[in-house]
Order: structure tokens, then C-alpha cells, then sequence
């Protein structure tokens, strides 16, 4: 075992991340140690690293110098002495998703509604979020990173590193629909149906069996390319051109969708998703997995007259995640319509600046320590 690793590290906000040779980490004992075979990037990211601080101060970074890397996947190496069922050689892609581990929220297997709730490679929701970082440093831009075996998802092999390194955005996704209570005999309304959130939604609510499905987004390419995944049960619409609460429900005789999924993303204008929830059926779910650039003005007694269900959903829990791993193996969904992008981790900088070129949600950006 080597004793020390290459880490991509970031010093300080606005400035490029550096290669640094620093000691591998021995795992506790409730940990694993992993070596990362690929990470999938954040589109965000570089918004994140120059502007996070100022935008959110209450969802702190870790201190510097910090390894990022949320999308870690890769082989165990080494196991602590307290863990039983992982093993050196397992296939895994690890959640970055970090809690205390021991209130309430935890105990009862909502580790995301931890006080302490921390993305690992990424950033806390908690003003104490560092307590967390200092537990786990090791993002996935580096050769090897530690993490708890509660955050482990193991990996058939059908399923690629690269295509694993997506887990956080479909898995974003999929705890929307679990949310959502989607399944069969439902239609869907997507909101930003094109992005990485709303591609993973799709694919997803396809294998789910929802019977139809309403998708919205601005590049009329990507709208037909993510109405080819299922021509006859799929319908998309540009925004823009006309009001997508009007058309769901048009496309529904009257009744509206099931839910709605908003993904559209944080510079969205608050009126774009107001106008999604039109199109819901009374009694339907709203859930908001993107963000949008404003507060969301609402008729609370339309919420209330309605029925209406809003429903913020962030991450995925670890079962969720092998739950999708086991449908890679069966073949219930199929990842390849990912469109992989590969870089060094000694191109980090350039694989984050680039991300601006990416084809919608079908791009794949990975960095290949």
C-alpha cells in the first residue's frame, strides 16, 4: 500500500485547484478506504468554489485547503476493523451524504434531516458543518478518500464507474420521485425536463412505470432528443411559448398531472415553476429539486382549496441508491444515453470550466484520478 496520494486541493476561493502529494488516510474503524476510479463533476461546481460563500453563507465549505469531489466511485482497498459486510475489492460508488449519525433524524434513517447534514466533497447545510469535514476531508478529486460504510452503494458489473459517477443527480432525482409517489397509471409534469435533474427524472419515471410524461425546457434539440428516450410516452414543450400549467392540463383533459417535478435550476425565475404547479391535478405533488432564483409567491388558500402537496426533496438516501444499482443490473433502466467526457485529475481546472459546453443532461463530465 503506497503512503501517499495525489489530491486536487483548492487554497483559497477564485484561484485554480493544485496538484498536492499528501499521506493516504487510514481508516477509522467504522470506515473504508476507497481508491477513486472516477468522480463525477458538479455542473455547478465552478460557481460553487468562486461565489458559494457569498451566495449561501449558511452552507459553509469545508476550510482550506479542501479536496472537492462529490461523485466519488471505486474499489475498497482497506476496511476498518468494526465493519463487516464491505470488503476489499467491492465495486461501490459512496454517497457523499455525512451526518452525525446519532439524533433523531438519524436514528430513524433520515440522515439527510440531520442538524449536521454535510455533502461530502461539496458542502454543509449546517453552520457546524466543518465538525463534519473534519470527520471526512477526502473528496473524489484524489486517489483514495475514506468514508463511512453506511454511505456505500454497491456496484453491479453492468454498471461503469463513469456512469456511476452520475448516482448524485439521478439519485437526486429519484428521491424526488419517490416523493412524489410516482409509479404506474401516472403522468408526470418535468419542469426543465432537458437538464441533468430533469433527464435523470425521465429515465427514471419511465422504469418506475409512469405512463406518461410532460416535460418542459428551453433548447428545442434537447426536447427531441429526450422525447426519443419513449416517443409514444413522452410530449414535451418549449417554455416560452405558452403556459405550461394551461398546457398540462390541456394535454390531460382538464384533470392536470399526478405531480410535478420542478428542476429547473437556481437562476429560474420564480414565475416559470408558479406556472408548472398550475398543471397539477387537485391533490397532486409538487416537488422541487432545482431551486429557483427568487422567493416563490403563493396563493396559499389555491394550495389549500387544491390540495395541494410542496415538497422540497434533497439527496437520496444509501438504500436509494442501491435500489438503483439494482435496476442497472436487471436492466430496468439503461444508462447509456450518458455521453461520457473523461479527464485527468490532472485537467480538474479545465474539466470544471468546461462544463459550460455540455449537451444538456445526456453529458457525462468525469474526473479519472
Amino acid at each position: 500500500m503506497q503512503k501517499t496520494m495525489i489530491a486536487a486541493r483548492l487554497h483559497a476561493l477564485g484561484t485554480p485547484m493544485t496538484l498536492d502529494t499528501i499521506p493516504v488516510p487510514k481508516p477509522r474503524p467504522n470506515d473504508v478506504l476507497v481508491k477513486v476510479k472516477a468522480c463525477g463533476i458538479v455542473p455547478n461546481m465552478a460557481n460553487v468554489i468562486n461565489n458559494w460563500p457569498t451566495w449561501f453563507p449558511h452552507q459553509p465549505l469545508a476550510k482550506f485547503p479542501a479536496i472537492f469531489g462529490l461523485d466519488a466511485t471505486g474499489v475498497i482497498e482497506e476496511v476498518g476493523e468494526a465493519v463487516i459486510n464491505a470488503k476489499p475489492g467491492d465495486r461501490v460508488y459512496v454517497s457523499p451524504l455525512r451526518s452525525c449519525g446519532s439524533c433523531r433524524a438519524c436514528k430513524a434513517g433520515q440522515r439527510s434531516q440531520c442538524r449536521y447534514y454535510t455533502l461530502n466533497g461539496y458542502f454543509s447545510t449546517s453552520r457546524d458543518g466543518q465538525r463534519i469535514f473534519d470527520l471526512y476531508p477526502y473528496g473524489g478529486f484524489s486517489e483514495y478518500m475514506t468514508a463511512p460504510d453506511y454511505s456505500l452503494v454497491n456496484l453491479p458489473d453492468n454498471l461503469s464507474f463513469e456512469q456511476a459517477g452520475r448516482f448524485g443527480y439521478l439519485g437526486t432525482s429519484y428521491g424526488a420521485l419517490k416523493n412524489a409517489a410516482a409509479g404506474p397509471g401516472q403522468v408526470a409534469l418535468i419542469d426543465g425536463i432537458t437538464g441533468t435533474l430533469g433527464v435523470a427524472a425521465t429515465v427514471l419515471a419511465l422504469a418506475m412505470g409512469v405512463s406518461r410524461i410532460l416535460g418542459t425546457g428551453r433548447d428545442e434539440r434537447l426536447l427531441a432528443r429526450v422525447k426519443a428516450l419513449a416517443p409514444d410516452r413522452i410530449e414535451v414543450m418549449r417554455l416560452g411559448e405558452g403556459s405550461t400549467g394551461d398546457w398540462a392540463k390541456s394535454m390531460t383533459g382538464g384533470e392536470g398531472a399526478d405531480f410535478a417535478i420542478s428542476a429547473l435550476g437556481a437562476k429560474a425565475p420564480a414565475a416559470t415553476m408558479l406556472d408548472s404547479m398550475k398543471g397539477v391535478r387537485r391533490g397532486g405533488r409538487v416537488v422541487n429539486v432545482g431551486g429557483v432564483a427568487e422567493d416563490l409567491p403563493i396563493d396559499v388558500k389555491w394550495l389549500m382549496d387544491e390540495q395541494i402537496q410542496l415538497i422540497g426533496s434533497n439527496w437520496f438516501s444509501t438504500a436509494q441508491g442501491q435500489e438503483m444499482a439494482e435496476m442497472v443490473r436487471t436492466g430496468t433502466i439503461d444508462l447509456s444515453y450518458l455521453e461520457h467526457r473523461k479527464f485527468a485529475l490532472a485537467d480538474v481546472n479545465e474539466a470544471i470550466s468546461g462544463l459550460k459546453d455540455r449537451d444538456g443532461g445526456f453529458s457525462n463530465y468525469v474526473v479519472i484520478p
